[in-house]
């Protein structure tokens, strides 16, 4: 779909004419919200993007009646979200819910991802209803596919297309904002925003002193380690996904070799402080990845310090456990995000199948705590910069703090942005 087709397409619905004639009749009402997150339940940081965004609207636009169209609350996630924020509508796909949102609000926000996620929900809110739209911390551009190099080149220009008919664009990353610009993308605003997740302050702090307890780990007394094979074996725990071989291949490939240098910081840290650690997860898979990668494979007088978490939690337990921890490392993204919003000091390993999210942390000031598992210099320096951030504890929380306060700046201005968007 070209641009002019796509915009001339969205303006002259006999459905937008009438939305926008209901609006400016009832102009006086608070403004009207259609959040677009909620991808999968199957990991945590999914789960994290939708409460962040939710809290930031909260905070900044606190007047504003949200509606939540999900792709999966379920596992619980939908009464969380109910708890947490009163007042929340929850508009599932095909339902009168939204059809009634399509109607009735005014804007919708596209929240984080790892990449435009809904893109087409964005071409449909637009062409059916005529009302603005807004991207908000994402990763670009699409995902990698099999298909021909001129059906991706059609998908790019199409994605380009949708950045362009938005009211602004945060990417969360700087790669993506840099990418996006070469590719001819001119939304009236493109700049960086932090990932939603960033903002996520669900609690469930009976469960976590729980656990806590049991396990005897003490405020402050230990750090946190989170295990991820280069790609996520979903296979194992989605029922109909297809096993990929080539994926799988290559996860075995590089398994021993990714996890190498987490092992070896639990181990200085056990050797030279009075620190324990937690093996943890951050998606269903991880549980696994930890006991063979890790667990199984410490000697034996270094696991007396060591706890592994056998099975998987929901986002409100995690944040409530990160928050009394020393620190966060590891090879995954959001726990280190969710870390990082609340001033914990987190350490983030990336490689190169991953997409360029976890540059992020060179945004906001955490390059030192960026590594690139397939650099050997960065490789080689994981375990001594774990063991500073637990020997040194004040300057790694003062380190994460003027990240967490850069990030809250930036959630502000974004705000500003919406807020003049819905004017």
């Amino acid at each position: 779909m070209h641009r002019r087709t796509f915009l001339s397409a969205s303006g002259i619905t006999t459905l937008g004419l009438a939305i926008r004639s209901s609006f400016a009749a009832d102009a006086k009402r608070p403004p009207r919200i259609l959040l677009r997150s909620s991808w999968q339940t199957v990991n945590i940081g999914d789960i994290a993007h939708t409460p962040g965004v939710l809290r930031i609207l909260k905070q900044h636009i606190p007047e504003a009646e949200v509606t939540l169209w999900p792709s999966s609350v379920d596992n619980g996630v939908d009464e969380l979200l109910l708890r947490e924020f009163p007042g929340l509508k929850i508009a599932t796909k095909g339902s009168k819910e939204l059809d009634q949102a399509f109607l009735e609000c005014d804007f919708l926000l596209h929240g984080s991802g790892a990449s435009i996620v809904a893109q087409n929900d964005l071409i449909q809110w637009h062409q059916k209803t005529g009302k603005p739209y807004g991207i908000y911390g994402i990763t670009f551009p699409l995902k990698k596919s099999s298909s021909t190099s001129a059906e991706s080149e059609d998908a790019l220009k199409r994605a380009v297309e949708v950045l362009n008919g938005a009211s602004f664009v945060y990417f969360r990353d700087g790669k993506s904002w840099e990418l996006a610009k070469s590719l001819g993308a001119k939304s009236p605003v493109m700049e960086f925003g932090p990932d939603g997740a960033f903002a996520c302050d669900l609690r469930v702090a009976d469960l976590a002193d729980a656990f806590l307890k049991k396990h005897g780990l003490e405020t402050g007394k230990f750090l946190c380690c989170i295990p991820r094979l280069r790609y996520t074996p979903y296979w194992t725990i989605k029922e109909g996904r297809a096993f990929d071989e080539k994926k799988h291949a290559r996860n075995e490939e590089m398994k021993d070799h990714d996890h190498a240098p987490l092992r070896q910081a639990i181990i200085e840290v056990v050797n030279n402080t009075d620190l324990k650690v937690l093996v943890c997860p951050e998606d269903r898979t991880q549980m696994a990845v930890g006991k063979e990668m890790i667990i199984d494979k410490l000697p034996e007088h270094i696991l007396k310090r060591v706890v592994w978490r056998p099975n998987y939690w929901l986002t409100g337990e995690a944040v409530s456990v990160y928050v009394r921890s020393a620190g966060l490392f590891g090879n995954e993204m959001h726990s280190p995000i969710m870390c990082i919003g609340h001033g914990v000091p987190a350490v983030v390993c990336r490689f190169d199948e991953q997409t360029t999210k976890g540059f992020m942390w060179e945004d906001i000031g955490l390059g030192e705590w960026l590594f690139d598992l397939d650099s050997l210099e960065d490789y080689e320096r994981v375990p001594s910069t774990v063991l500073a951030i637990a020997q040194n504890p004040a300057a790694a929380k003062a380190k994460a703090a003027k990240a967490k306060a850069f990030v809250e700046q930036r959630q502000l201005e974004t705000m500003k942005t919406l807020r003049h968007a819905l004017a």
